[in-house]
Parts: C-alpha cells; structure tokens; sequence
C-alpha cells in the first residue's frame, strides 16, 4: 500500500474519532444533560488543561524514548476506554474528569499524528509542504463523516455519539501499530538536564519572532473551541422560531459546511504559504475570525442561513490558515531533533493555554447573556468577534515580516 494512503487512513481515522462528538456534545450536555454554560465550557477546556503538558510531555517521549507511532496507538487505545465509560454518566461532576482524561491522551495525538506524517514523508525523500496537505485534507473529511453519521443516526443529542468516537478510537490505535515505524532521534545520554527531559524545543523562544508567533498561536486558539462548544446549542435555539428549518433539524450537517470549507483552504496552504508568507497568513486568519463570529451574530437557520453558510465557509480559512499553516512554519523552523517536542509546544500554546482560556471565558460570556434560560446569542457571539477584531488590529504591528515573507511580497 502507498506510503501516501496509509498516512491518509490515519488522518482520515484521527478526526473521525474527534468528529463524532465535539460538535454534538455541547447540544448533548445542555438539552439533554441540563448543562449550564460555564459548565458546558469547562468541559471543553479540559482540552485546554490537557494540551497545557500532555503533547509537550509525549512529545518529548517520542523524541526520545519510544516511536511515535507507538505512543500515539497507546493514547487511542486508552481514549476508547475513557469514550465509552463517558458514555455511561450523566452527572457533570464525573463527566467532567473522565472527559479530561481523555483529553489528556486524545490532544496529544493530534500532535503526534503530524510528526508521524511529517517523518514518514522525510523518510520517503518526500517534500512535506507539498505533500501533507493533501493527506491532511482526510482528516477534515473524516471529521465530516462522523458528523454526518452521527446527525443522520439521529445521535446529536445522545450519549451513542460517544460509542461511534471510542470505536474509531479502538481501531485506530491497532492500526497504528502496523504504519512504519518513527523511532526517536535524541540521544537520551547526550546533552545537559534540559536536553534530558526535552525542554530545548523552548529554545524556540529566544528568537522574537517564534515568541511572538507562539504568543498569538495562544490568543487565536482560544477562538478555536468556541462554536465547536456552542454552536449546536445555538442552532438549537431556533426551534421554536423556525421548527421545520434544515439548520435546526440537521444541526451537525449545517456546522459541517464549516470542515467541507476546510478541505478546499488546507490544499491552497502551499500555494499561500508560499507566495505571502506566515504572517499576511496569519493575519487573514484573524480577519476570519471576525467575520466567523459576525455572522453567527446576524444570521439565522430561515431568512439569514446565507449568513450561517457564509459563515461556515469563512471558518474554513479561520482554522486552516492558522492551524495547518502554523504547524507546517513551526516544522520548518525546529531543529529535527525536536520537532515532535516542536509540535508538542505548538499544541500547548494554541489547544492548551488558548483552549483552556477560550473554553472558560466563553462559558462565563454565554451565562452572563443568558436571562432565565434564555440566551441573547447576538450578543454572545458579537463579545467574540470583538476580541477577534483586536487581534487583528494588533497583530500587523508586532509580528514582524520575516525573510521568507519579504521574499513571498516580491515573487
């Protein structure tokens, strides 16, 4: 089998095992479990909690104690475990650790999935700009699929949408098992303490320019789960209002215009990322993100779906731009030696101290626009455009143009 289909099996099955639930169980908790928002939002940002220390942590290990394609099966494996007893419990106060525990060996994986692709390509002598996007792009489908599957099952609401992501999760880890094999590069004898225990990947840090890339990495991840947490619930809003609308009765297959957006933004990030370079990408992105929320704030599921589209596809080069692209640039500016370490910090800033800041801070935002159960969801979703704005008024004056951006402003 192709070196290039195997990797597109594993991105395919690493977000199907993701797309099963995280746009679905935020409507799950709040309709079904009663759920309040802060509550909601806390359980998203354990994906924030875990990514503080979990990827750095494995990322370390696969540098240098155990292939990564080992450790990234074990964290799948056990992540089918904790989905299926998640399953089984109602009550946020247990919901609650076993949803960060799985979050401590789920987004981890996401790091991992990267450099397992990243070295098996350089083992093939295969350029990773070029080639990853392609492969990349599976992974978005197989988020769609899950959605999709768990919309047309009918399971947005129910705890099944947990079975369907630990079942994927299972095979998934026994298939990583059988890619080739990514042994570590580091020298576990060699080097000082910091050396030791891989904290040189935070040698990154000493050029301001990386720190400054890693300091919005931060403040744009906390954009990340935000509708991922509540757009269901928003969408679900609207049933009373208009009942009979394809955006409340099939709220996951409207959401996943949002990863069909992405397919066709992850396959221009070559072209972009070459040709403009890292910060005009990134800078895009933010302007994204404005609109993202923008439009969630003036659209509905009746006269203003074309907002709500509009919308979805703007979230396409919202992630893409940032997430992908910002992968790809901190893979070409880590040594080899701590590349996975590299992606672990990559994860830690953006799913880490973002997610978790994102995750908590908008729980709060949506209890404090909610009167007697009622959300004022306009004005929800304008607080975050808000924030996204100021991103992008800030960003141009402090990320400075790089040599490989004035050589893509003149190509």
């Amino acid at each position: 089998m192709r070196i290039q289909l195997r990797l597109t099996i594993m991105n395919f099955m690493q977000f199907f095992v993701w797309g099963a639930w995280l746009i679905s169980m935020g409507g799950y908790m709040i309709v079904t479990l009663g759920f309040t928002g802060t509550q909601v939002g806390s359980v998203y940002a354990t994906m924030g909690i875990a990514s503080l220390f979990m990827p750095g942590l494995l990322g370390i290990v696969a540098d240098r104690w155990m292939n990564a394609e080992r450790v990234f099966g074990l964290c799948h494996l056990v992540g089918a475990g904790l989905l299926l007893w998640a399953s089984t419990v109602t009550r946020y106060e247990l919901l609650y650790p076993i949803m960060l525990l799985n979050a401590m060996v789920y987004m981890p994986t996401i790091a991992l999935s990267n450099t397992v692709s990243y070295k098996v390509l350089q083992q093939q002598k295969l350029d990773v700009v070029q080639h990853f996007p392609p492969i990349r792009v599976w992974g978005t489908i197989g988020f769609i699929a899950a959605m999709w599957m768990v919309d047309f099952a009918g399971l947005t609401k129910s705890a099944l949408q947990l079975y369907v992501s630990a079942g994927a999760s299972l095979l998934l880890g026994l298939y990583a098992f059988t890619t080739p094999a990514c042994p570590p590069v580091g020298n576990r004898k060699a080097g000082g303490l910091a050396s030791q225990f891989g904290l040189d990947a935070f040698v990154l840090f000493k050029s301001q320019r990386m720190m400054v890339f890693f300091a919005f990495a931060m403040l744009l991840g906390a954009a990340l789960q935000i509708t991922n947490a509540f757009g269901g619930a928003f969408l679900d809003d609207f049933k009373t209002a208009f009942p009979d609308s394809f955006g409340v009765r099939h709220p996951n297959l409207l959401l996943s215009i949002s990863q069909i957006s992405e397919t066709a933004f992850i396959l221009s990030i070559p072209f972009v990322l070459a040709r403009f370079g890292i910060r005009t990408v990134m800078f895009i992105s933010i302007i994204a993100w404005v609109l993202r929320f923008g439009l969630f704030a003036f659209g509905d599921p009746g006269s203003g779906l074309w907002m709500l589209v509009l919308s979805m596809i703007v979230y396409g080069m919202a992630f893409d731009f940032f997430n992908i692209s910002g992968s790809l640039y901190v893979d070409r500016e880590a040594d080899e030696s701590i590349r996975a370490s590299a992606q672990g910090l990559f994860m830690i800033m953006t799913n880490g101290i973002g997610a978790f800041i994102g995750g908590t801070v908008s729980g709060l935002v949506v209890d404090r626009f909610t009167t007697d159960g009622v959300k004022d969801w306009r004005s929800i979703w304008l607080a975050f455009a808000a924030y996204a704005l100021v991103l992008a008024v800030i960003f141009p004056f402090i990320f400075k143009r790089t040599d490989q951006d004035e050589k893509a402003a003149h190509a």
